[in-house]
């Protein structure tokens, strides 16, 4: 079940950035990459941003049935993908308190949203994705913490070049 996994990864990101300082959390390893707390601010605004969408489509009576997608492949890294600009995240400092809670929210949204769409509705209705074309719904849940895993590797390496783990 995606809920398991979801929290699994969810809880292995938290364990990573704990005990780090808010100052060591939004720094930037360089210009060009994301410090930890954008890392998890991009988590939490696309995992918004799938409930959001998810609910929309449900209530849509066009929204049409698709073939299931390999997401499992959302978790290799060995292609970039671009974020789309409404989940790039915030420039602006933020605590590690701040973003725990906005990650819980946005967690709290996407079951609210699994809570309330019926089986049925799940496989015959599908969302547009930027990679894979149209998903169907029921495959959105588990994506959110395979894209978590995929940024998971991003925030290690990220940690690991700001030396985060020495201290």
């Amino acid at each position: 079940m995606f809920k398991e996994d979801n929290a699994k990864i969810r809880n292995q990101i938290l364990q990573a950035v704990e005990g780090l300082s808010d100052e060591k959390l939004n720094q930037k390893p360089s210009a060009e990459e994301w410090s930890p707390i954008q890392i998890l601010d991009h988590l939490q605004l696309m995992e918004k941003t799938i409930a959001r969408g998810v609910s929309y489509e449900l209530t849509k009576e066009d929204s049409h049935k698709a073939i299931k997608k390999p997401i499992a492949l959302t978790v290799s890294r060995s292609f970039k993908v671009k974020a789309p600009k409404h989940v790039v995240p915030t420039e602006e400092f933020v605590t590690l308190e701040e973003m725990k809670e906005r990650l819980n929210a946005s967690h709290n949204l996407l079951y609210e949203v699994y809570a309330s769409a019926g089986s049925e509705q799940l496989k015959q209705k599908s969302m547009d994705h930027p990679v894979f074309g149209k998903v169907p719904l029921f495959q959105w849940f588990p994506f959110v913490g395979l894209h978590e895993k995929r940024h998971f590797k991003q925030l290690e390496k990220t940690l690991s070049k700001l030396d985060c783990f020495a201290e």
